[in-house]
């Protein structure tokens, strides 16, 4: 059965944390139209703050996405993996994974929190948002509400 992912990641830095910065990359889509690619590459949008949060589109390679993805029993399991540890914010435990039936999608949503090694290193922090179809999909099929979504955001303070 086919697995349709979109990853979108969105990064920024203490200054877009409030103001018209943080307006922008709160505007930002969690979801794009699906591009025409081979299926072993994973279309990847990055919008950062250095770039006023315009999307680029790039691809990465199955093997780099941050996602466990196994078909068992004429299911699609799906967990996301945290990836690196110690950037996680604070946070309840982690949601159990997701066993989409064909035609469902997840959007699943991680967030980030770093720090330089100095004090004079800003903080910076990123948004993982991991979109995953399973069966045959539209091109604009991640525009859509998602059959299930699992907000897995922490507080970045």
């Amino acid at each position: 059965m086919e697995i349709t992912v979109q990853w979108i990641r969105t990064s920024w830095t203490k200054r877009s944390r409030g103001g018209e910065d943080a307006a922008r990359r709160n505007a930002a889509p969690v979801g794009f139209p699906l591009p025409q690619m081979p299926s072993s590459s994973v279309p990847f949008v990055h919008m950062s703050e250095r770039d006023g949060f315009e999307p680029r589109e790039t691809t990465k390679d199955l093997r780099e996405l941050g996602v466990s993805l196994r078909e068992e029993d004429g299911r699609l399991r799906v967990h996301a993996r945290v990836e690196p540890l110690f950037g996680l914010p604070p946070r309840p435990r982690r949601p159990p994974a997701v066993r989409l039936l064909p035609c469902q999608w997840v959007r699943w949503q991680l967030n980030y929190r770093f720090t330089g090694m100095t004090t004079m290193q800003e903080w910076s922090y990123w948004l993982d948002t991991f979109n995953i179809a399973y069966g045959p999909v539209e091109r604009n099929v991640f525009l859509s509400d998602p059959t299930v979504t699992v907000d897995e955001c922490g507080p970045v303070r």
